[in-house]
Formats: structure tokens, C-alpha cells, sequence
């Protein structure tokens, strides 16, 4: 939500607060000449004012809504949040009672505080209870913001998913991706009708994995891997290069989870611009997942000096960038570089936050 909208809603909050405090004050002195009033005399009504209606609701409403809130409600502890909640509003009904104590100065306290301790607790009580439905007030302004945020994100998230979702449909079945596989896969079965019949399988595991898997929120590292290993030995199928593509990984995959076709964009990516280099080791791949952070790198060669190409596939960076902003906002780093005829990526995806 924007500052200027939530700086509106305070200052609507209290602006409706101070309406209710008049009526209030005007119902408690109809027939009343307030004019032989000592105390709505002057700077002195300000004082009984803000120490009954003033300063604990300020005091209770933002004490609430600026520590009790995110210290306690967001994650759910709801008897310490009663608990610390009970205790800050008896705070600010000491603080609203101190600050009528200087009504004594003008020597009309006695009219207001009478004598005891008796009737101190039930004044401080009193304000206690002001600066606690204040704060409790807090609590929804603060909720409803939240909430707010939330939604807005989630609609953001599933907006881009969607747009991601039609790139990447679009990428992966295209009919020149199609053509290729299924035309270097006719090949194949004249010379290795074994190997055709496994491209074939893959293939298909490819389109199913699109179809079903990828609208999961989550899966294990390791399937989102076995569909680029299956990718790679799809690709390799138009190069007569054994090492033109290589890859390895550390750690446990299977622990490790991630949202669907977070890598796959890259490795197309790799393939799409290292298409004119024939040479071994064009493309290098290494996964690693320990301590629950994912690092991903993927290197590929490419021809600095070779014109652009119109080839179909490849997701753009923006677009892939933006994906992650939203799928893991502070959780990840995404590093693009160019050092000569090679291009790298190295993202990070982790626990904890990560400035990009």
C-alpha cells in the first residue's frame, strides 16, 4: 500500500476519533454552563484532555500497532500479545494519570482525582482501557494494511506466473522445438532405434512434466533436475559433440525444494546462444543444494562476432528476474555476466535475505 494512502488513513483515524471525543463532550454538558468551569478554562481543559482521551489513545494506538503487531501477531503468539498487550495499555494509563497530575499545579486536581489510592486506580484504570481499545484499533489498521499487502502481492505473483506460464508454453512448444526434436529424433531411428525410442520417452516425460507438474507451487530439487537432464540429452541430439553440454551436482536434491521451471529458462537460454559453437564443453551446469540454499550456475560459450540470430525460444531476463523478485522477495541473488566468448549465471535461492 502507498505511503500517502496509509498516511490518509491515520489521519482519517483520528480525525473521526476526535469527532467521537466532541460528541461525547457536548452529550456529557448539555444543560451544563461550562463557562464556571474552572477546568475548561484554558491551557487547563487541554490538560485534563489530553490526559484522559490524548495521550493514551496516541500512546496505546501506536505502541500497538507498531511493535505489538510485529513482535507478537505476525507470528502468532496470541497469549504473549495478550499478555504485552494488557501491560502496555497499563503503561499508557500510568503515563495519561502522571500527566494529570499537573493538574495540582493549578489547584484543581482534587477536583478531578479526589483523594486515595481508590480513586487513582480507577482513574488509571480508566485510561487503561481508553489506550487499550485504541490499540486494539491499531491492531486492525495494521491487519488491514497487511492484508492489503498480501493480496496485492499475490495477485502480482499470479499475474507473472501467467505470463511466465504462456512464455515458457510458448518456449517449450513451439513448433520449431517440436520440429527439431521429432525431426532428429526420425533420424535416430534408422540409426539407433534404441537411443529414438528414449529420446521419444523423454519427450514425452517433457511435455507431461509442462502440463501437470509445473502448475505445482512447489517440488523436490531433484525433479525439477531430472527435466533438465532430460532437456540436455534432447538438445545434445543436434550435435555430434559427446562433451558439448556437461553437468554435475552436490548435496541432497530430493530435501531441497523449488518452485517449478525456476531453472529451466537458463539452461534454454544456454542452448539457444551457444547453437553456432561447436566445440566441447560449450555449456557447464552445476547444482549444489546444502543447508537449505540452492546454487545454481550455468555457463555457455558463445560467438561474440556472429550476427543476431531469430531463432524462436529463450525466456528474457526481465521477465525471468521478475519471476524470482516475486517468488522469493529477499531470498535470492540472480548475477548475469559476459567475460569474453562465455556468458554465466550463478543464482542463489536461501533461508535467509539476500540484497540483489
Amino acid at each position: 500500500m502507498k505511503k500517502s494512502v496509509i498516511a490518509m488513513l491515520h489521519v482519517g483515524y483520528w480525525f473521526l476519533y476526535a469527532c467521537l471525543l466532541i460528541l461525547i463532550l457536548m452529550c456529557l454538558t448539555i444543560g451544563t454552563d461550562l463557562s464556571n468551569e474552572p477546568i475548561f478554562r484554558g491551557y487547563r481543559f487541554w490538560l485534563v484532555f489530553s490526559g484522559f482521551a490524548l495521550v493514551p489513545a496516541v500512546a496505546g494506538f501506536y505502541m500497538y500497532y507498531g511493535f505489538l503487531f510485529n513482535r507478537f501477531l505476525t507470528p502468532k503468539k496470541i497469549p504473549a500479545l495478550f499478555l504485552a498487550g494488557f501491560v502496555s495499555a497499563l503503561l499508557c494509563g500510568l503515563l495519561g494519570a502522571m500527566n494529570l497530575s499537573l493538574l495540582s499545579i493549578f489547584d484543581i486536581g482534587n477536583s478531578i482525582l479526589m483523594d486515595g489510592w481508590k480513586s487513582a486506580t480507577l482513574i488509571t484504570f480508566f485510561i487503561s482501557m481508553i489506550a487499550m481499545l485504541n490499540g486494539g484499533m491499531g491492531l486492525l489498521l495494521r491487519g488491514f494494511i497487511r492484508w492489503y499487502d498480501e493480496l496485492k502481492l499475490k495477485e502480482d505473483l499470479t499475474r507473472k506466473n501467467f505470463e511466465t506460464e504462456l512464455a515458457l508454453v510458448k518456449l517449450q512448444l513451439d513448433p520449431h522445438f517440436l520440429f527439431n526434436t521429432i525431426n532428429n529424433i526420425d533420424v535416430l531411428i534408422t540409426k539407433d532405434a534404441e537411443k529414438a525410442s528414449a529420446c521419444l520417452k523423454k519427450l514425452s516425460d517433457i511435455m507431461r512434466f509442462m502440463l501437470y507438474e509445473s502448475h505445482s507451487a512447489q517440488i523436490s530439487l531433484q525433479e525439477e533436475w531430472a527435466y533438465v537432464e532430460k532437456l540436455i540429452d534432447l538438445q545434445k541430439i543436434r550435435t555430434s559433440i559427446a562433451n558439448y553440454a556437461n553437468y554435475t551436482t552436490d548435496g541432497d536434491l530430493a530435501a531441497a525444494h523449488i518452485a517449478p521451471m525456476t531453472l529451466i529458462p537458463f539452461v534454454e537460454n544456454a542452448f539457444k546462444h551457444a547453437n553456432r559453437v561447436k566445440a566441447e564443453n560449450a555449456i557447464r551446469l552445476h547444482l549444489k543444494a546444502v543447508d537449505g540454499t540452492i546454487v545454481f550456475e550455468c555457463e555457455n560459450k558463445f560467438n561474440p562476432n556472429a550476427p543476431a540470430t531469430n531463432e524462436p525460444g529463450g525466456l528474457g531476463n526481465d521477465l525471468i528476474a521478475k519471476r524470482l523478485s516475486l517468488l522469493y522477495p529477499d531470498r535470492h541473488r540472480l548475477t548475469m555476466e559476459k567475460n569474453g566468448d562465455l556468458y554465466g549465471v550463478r543464482l542463489t535461492i536461501g533461508q535467509k535475505a539476500f540484497k540483489n
